[in-house]
């Protein structure tokens, strides 16, 4: 293999392309694109078609094919060929002119019916040669998708396609469901958040939970009408914003690293509290102590 051929059939796999693939691209028969891959020139119909189809080939697969075929022009056959068929032809002219000379001489005696004769011939023969050569250009170039494709397996590579994606498929549907086991399970090991019933003290102003099983701490309040509302940590700081808030207002504070969190409503009825997304049920009715006190404490971990 060529580096020029190493280097095409480099471009034809990362483009994804098989020889079939670029046979129908480039209306260029497999044999002859397996050939320029290999550096075998040889069974190329002309040196013009092995330009012209390495220029086909760089740019179905995105090269520059000028860059190409000047970076490679030595590895390409050269004219030769044409040279030496160009020679032939000259001494061909040569003997003719020789031949012509004797049939001149032959001519002053045979007439000119018998130069006509020997010529003619000669002429029909060159005239078939070109007739012959012009239509098997205007065929490779104007006519690709006549040519005959060697023979594809494609009902066996489809088969085998078909069964390892069934495989595949079936592969998947086990994973998803050994992974939808694992997250069952993790759930089922991890600790459900719990929160204790309220402890409401003397004054029955405030109502003290305890909250276990979770590291989260966020606090909401859903504010249903005019109401004071205000949080506050262990240490006596205020979180957030504190004070009157009307019907629609939402309080949300993230109280992770606190101990605990105290929420002040002065209208208790008019306020919903919410830990972690669960509502705290009041103890204490609102319509019995308006303005409450609800102290959600975390609990230490054992």
């Amino acid at each position: 293999m060529t580096e020029l051929g190493a280097r095409l059939k480099e471009a034809r796999i990362a483009k994804g392309y098989s020889l079939d693939d670029l046979q129908e691209k480039t209306k260029i028969q497999k044999r002859y694109l397996s050939a320029i891959e290999e550096g075998n020139y040889g069974v190329m119909p002309g040196t013009f078609y092995v330009r012209a189809f390495i220029k086909q080939y760089a740019e179905a697969v995105d090269l520059d094919a000028t860059e190409l075929l000047e970076t490679y022009k030595t590895e390409l056959p050269t004219n030769k060929t044409a040279e030496t068929l160009g020679s032939g032809v000259s001494i061909q002219k040569g003997d003719q002119v020789s031949g012509n000379k004797r049939r001149s001489n032959v001519a002053r005696s045979s007439g000119p019916n018998k130069k006509f004769g020997d010529v003619m011939p000669k002429f029909v023969v060159a005239l078939f040669i070109v007739v012959i050569i012009a239509g098997f250009a205007f065929l490779m170039l104007k006519q690709p998708s006549n040519t005959v494709e060697e023979p594809k397996e494609t009902p066996k590579t489809q088969e085998n396609t078909n069964v390892d994606t069934s495989k595949n498929n079936a592969t998947d549907a086990t994973d998803k469901k050994e992974e939808t086991k694992k997250e069952e399970t993790k759930k089922e090991e991890q600790p459900k958040q719990k929160l204790s019933d309220g402890e409401v003290s003397a004054d029955n102003i405030t109502t003290t939970y305890t909250l276990s099983g979770t590291k989260k701490f966020s606090i909401r309040v859903d504010v249903t009408g005019e109401n004071w509302v205000g949080i506050t940590d262990e240490n006596g700081t205020t979180l957030g914003e504190s004070g009157m808030f009307a019907a629609g207002d939402q309080i949300k504070e993230n109280a992770k690293g606190k101990k605990s969190v105290r929420i002040r409503l002065g209208a208790a009825a008019n306020g919903k509290v919410f830990v972690n997304g669960e509502e705290v049920k009041f103890v204490t009715s609102p319509s019995e102590q308006p303005t409450q006190n609800i102290v959600i404490k975390l609990a230490e971990e054992e």
